[in-house]
């Protein structure tokens, strides 16, 4: 005991911590870097090539030096590639053929879409690859880390070493769920159709609010749409209300040519586009689960199929 306080609870005096270097000083990478310098861990480095990056890793990682991918390799045990899907396989790739890359590194990727297979050439410099995503849409700001405390984070990696990886989503506040390799896609589809579609349809309802004058978009459509939200995550399907659902037909008619005559006054065909896509969609669903007799579905559908000149 030292002032009253258990140094057994400093993070710092944990056994097993590490030097990690995170790689990508975006949204993700500089969270998770801070989160686990809270756990304890100590950041050795980080890499920052935009102004934006820079300025996040000042804020998060204050005192973090700010270095090249080679140093940030060469001083780490763990490193956390947290950098856009489409450049880590070639990324890890270069690193290993430039000899960067050491046995026991333990080499963490943040890509929903992938698992350990875009590290696999890791493997043949003795170093470990795991996956690692957090099942959460960042800001890159402090209040990020308060976050994780509610975040599951989709981890991937070999049986052997799965324990490893579930540890440090916990230790970052998270709660882990092992997603098979073979499945990574269909998560990453999931999560990103969820929520990326799910602000599209958020931004343009207050679009049209905003074309009649209504000014707080957020206090007309926060109540309705987390009601919407928690019913459809406690209910699937079984949540759904409004026209289409019930099969009203002349106002899912009404709704078309509203938002077909401001397309021809200006607004962006979008709106009307994931409308009637969403629209024969939900119809599609209600009939498939009985909600919405077969008879009215159909003739839902085909009102959204009406030419405009109908």
């Amino acid at each position: 005991m030292t002032g009253g306080l258990d140094t057994s609870l400093d993070p710092r005096k944990r056994p097993g911590r590490l030097g990690v270097g995170v790689i990508g000083a975006g949204r993700v990478g500089a969270v998770l870097g801070a989160a686990l310098r809270n756990a304890g861990h100590t950041v050795t480095g980080v890499h920052a090539v935009s102004e934006a990056s820079r300025t996040r890793a000042e804020a998060l990682l204050p005192d973090v030096p700010v270095l090249e991918v080679p140093e940030i390799l060469r001083r780490s045990e763990m490193v956390l590639f947290a950098v856009p899907d489409d450049v880590l396989g070639e990324l890890v790739a270069g690193l290993v053929a430039a000899g960067h890359v050491q046995a026991g590194h333990l080499l963490v990727h943040t890509s929903g879409r992938y698992g350990v297979g875009v590290m696999g050439p890791v493997r043949a410099a003795g170093a470990i690859p795991l996956a690692i995503h957090p099942a959460m849409t960042f800001t890159g700001l402090s209040l990020d880390l308060a976050r994780l405390r509610d975040c599951v984070f989709g981890v991937t990696a070999d049986p052997v070493v799965l324990p490893v990886a579930q540890a440090l989503a916990v230790e970052m506040g998270g709660e882990p769920v092992v997603i098979k390799e073979a499945d990574r896609a269909v998560y990453h589809a999931a999560l990103s159709h969820g929520s990326n579609h799910l602000v599209t349809v958020t931004a343009q309802a207050a679009q049209l609010l905003r074309q009649i004058g209504v000014a707080d978009t957020e206090r007309l459509l926060r109540p309705l749409l987390s009601a919407s939200l928690e019913n459809a995550l406690a209910d699937g399907d079984g949540a759904l209300t409004g026209p289409v659902a019930r099969g009203d037909v002349e106002t899912v008619r009404a709704h078309r040519d509203t938002l077909r005559e401001l397309v021809a006054e200006g607004m962006p065909a979008d709106v009307l586009d994931t409308w009637e896509a969403l629209a024969a969609a939900t119809a599609r669903r209600a009939a498939a689960r009985g909600a919405l007799r077969d008879e009215a579905a159909a003739r839902v559908l085909d009102v959204l199929a009406e030419p405009d000149d109908a």
